[in-house]
């Protein structure tokens, strides 16, 4: 069965059963209130609400778009 427990990290599909670095990426600031190309920054590393939490595979594309938004995500590294 499954258990579809909020706390649980879902992982991106970027990660690919790569084994390596991780970014642990946790939404913790609304981007209601931003703009547009924030607000889609957001979406687009996986995060859909708040308190969520995703994994990419750390390299240049998910620290940009962490970079991006760093306002809004808080961001922990995974080995």
């Amino acid at each position: 069965m499954s258990n579809n427990n909020k706390s649980e990290t879902k992982q991106s599909p970027s990660l690919g059963g790569i084994k390596g670095p991780r970014l642990r990426v946790t939404l913790i600031k609304s981007p209601t209130k931003f703009n547009e190309r924030q607000k889609r920054t957001v979406r687009a590393l996986g995060l859909k609400r708040m308190h969520q939490t995703v994994e990419h595979a750390d390299g240049p594309v998910a620290r940009g778009m962490v970079a991006k938004v760093a306002h809004l995500v808080e961001v922990e590294e995974v080995k």
